[in-house]
């Protein structure tokens, strides 16, 4: 199963479900903002998306997750908009029979979310002015 969410909400994180008996392995990431961007003290960061697309895109990279790797779910939530200091801005669930797949169908997501998805940000300073990212999606 595959749920891939994009919202400009606080990120509820996924919750964790004790009837999961073929599952050894549950395993979830969580993107924070630090307070730091290109060397400079930040606010916030503020992420944009190409609409439609970048949903797409996150289906279809979770999607060939599950091709390529012995894992059950890919659950994904990315928030756009303003993501303040120390707020999820990325949270990614995996569940599988073993971690070792788990961890590196995560890694694999998550490397190819960096990559693809047209998700872009810009740190916020700390005056209200903006600086693009450097570590932007492509």
């Amino acid at each position: 199963m595959i749920e891939i969410q994009i919202t400009k909400k606080k990120i509820n994180y996924f919750q964790f479900d004790e009837n999961r008996t073929e599952d050894g392995s549950e395993l979830f990431f969580n993107g924070r903002v630090r307070s730091e961007e290109e060397g400079k003290v930040i606010k916030a960061l503020e992420y944009e998306q190409y609409e439609g697309m970048a949903e797409s895109e996150l289906r279809s990279i979770a999607e060939e997750s599950l091709q390529k790797y012995p894992i059950s779910d890919l659950f994904c939530i990315h928030r756009i908009g303003k993501v303040l200091v120390g707020e999820t801005s990325l949270h990614v669930g995996v569940w599988s029979k073993h971690r070792k797949e788990g961890f590196e169908a995560i890694s694999y997501f998550i490397s190819e979310l960096k990559k693809r998805v047209p998700i872009w940000k810009w740190a916020v300073l700390i005056d209200g002015s903006k600086i693009p990212s450097k570590c932007n999606h492509k």
